[in-house]
């Protein structure tokens, strides 16, 4: 049992990161993707995946080679104005993560109510309950209270997932061949570019990596635990790519077999019952849930995190200050409900911004890892700078279909 204990302890970063990255702007990424072309696809969600692992790896290593963060070292070695520049993007990235995810969890959770109540629970009481539950979580004001909080809902969004998985799954030849690169033609009302490019936003997530720089210092790893270091990056890229595929596949499984192009989430509700029972809507609504609180605790908290990263401060969520700051980012959650907007288009647009950010962070990395004075004998191997050329290669890439994505779709409102 202690043996137990410890392994799971070892992971919580990884759980952390996880619950970071697989949010309901994952959910509906994939499950947008899934709803529109089907499991054609998987391979983004594959090689973003991997993407991920190895940046996750590579940066948590140069931390515990310097003993310094990514986001100090950018400031530090690079220029202030690059550090600056990560904390303005990661936040817009977050404020528009945050208006989603609350959007989504409120419209689901009303959608889901009224199988009990007539007429259902007024979607801007949800969005007040969940904000008010994370904002309490906040205050509490500890790194470790997050972890096990976040443990919990990831368990619970993961199973949840699977178990649609299982249900709703495609034939297996069409997983199969979704992992064969291709970019479907764009019809009306879809827009693969911007498909692709959200599911690589949400997936390599700039910000996760340089918290998990922070995350590597506070848990005071050393070389000695790079085998560690190594698992629970392997561990997180893992849980990644099984549960995003299992949301793509259940999308699949039940709108794109009806040509539904998925504008609501609660689309997903109304057509699961018939196919798979109460039952399964109630799974999805949960798993659903358990993404968006999973996501929201460190959405919240990583300006402040940031900041006193930047600052080279002791990291104090119980400031005055940064309280007030993840109360306003907490309020924006209530805009959809409010002015009832669109959650999906927001949160696709979101994250589609993140691939924007995606080529800086990996030029980043890749000049202080190659910086003699900094690294010395521990400068990037060949092997290193060549995937670090062809992940920025990538990145360039999508950012190309981001900005083409963006564009077609604020043309089209």
């Amino acid at each position: 049992m202690e043996k137990l204990r410890t392994l799971v302890k070892s992971l919580l970063p990884g759980i952390f990161l996880f619950g970071f990255t697989v949010g309901t702007g994952s959910v509906t990424a994939m499950a947008k993707a899934g709803a529109d072309y089907g499991m054609s696809l998987l391979w983004t969600i594959f090689i973003s995946c991997s993407i991920t692992y190895f940046l996750i790896n590579l940066f948590g290593k140069y931390t515990l080679l310097t003993g310094q963060t990514a986001l100090q070292s950018f400031r530090n070695h690079i220029h202030p104005a690059v550090g600056m520049f990560f904390i303005v993007t990661l936040t817009t990235q977050v404020c528009g993560s945050v208006i989603g995810v609350m959007g989504i969890i409120a419209d689901v959770s009303h959608e889901w109510s009224k199988t009990y109540i007539d007429g259902g629970i007024s979607p801007l009481y949800f969005a007040l309950f969940f904000i008010t539950f994370v904002y309490v979580i906040f205050l509490i004001g500890r790194t470790e209270v997050f972890e096990k909080v976040l443990a919990i809902f990831v368990a619970i969004m993961a199973l949840c997932f699977l178990i649609n998985f299982i249900i709703l799954m495609p034939p297996a030849i069409e997983i199969l061949n979704g992992m064969i690169p291709n970019v479907p033609d764009t019809g009306p009302g879809k827009n693969s570019f911007l498909i692709i490019a959200s599911m690589v936003g949400t997936t390599v997530f700039s910000g996760l990596f340089i918290l998990r720089t922070t995350l590597v210092r506070e848990a005071g790893w050393t070389m000695a635990d790079l085998k560690a270091q190594n698992r629970d990056a392997l561990f997180s890229a893992f849980l990644m790519f099984i549960v995003s595929a299992s949301i793509m596949a259940a999308a699949a499984g039940s709108l794109y077999v009806k040509g539904v192009t998925l504008e609501n989430v609660t689309q997903m509700i109304n057509l699961l019952e018939p196919m798979a029972g109460a039952a399964a809507v109630t799974i999805f609504t949960v798993g659903l849930i358990a993404a968006g609180i999973s996501s929201q605790f460190p959405n919240v908290a990583l300006l402040p995190w940031l900041l006193d990263d930047y600052y080279q401060r002791k990291p104090n969520l119980k400031a005055p200050s940064y309280r007030l700051i993840a109360l306003a980012i907490s309020s924006l959650g209530l805009i959809v409900p409010i002015f009832n907007a669109k959650p999906i288009a927001v949160m696709v647009l979101s994250q589609a911004f993140g691939a924007l950010v995606l080529p800086a962070t990996v030029a980043s990395i890749f000049y202080i890892g190659n910086k003699a004075s900094l690294m010395k004998e521990h400068k990037f191997s060949r092997l290193t700078n060549i995937s670090l050329v062809l992940i920025f290669l990538f990145s360039l890439i999508m950012s190309y279909m981001s900005y083409t994505g963006i564009v077609a779709t604020l043309k089209a409102l």
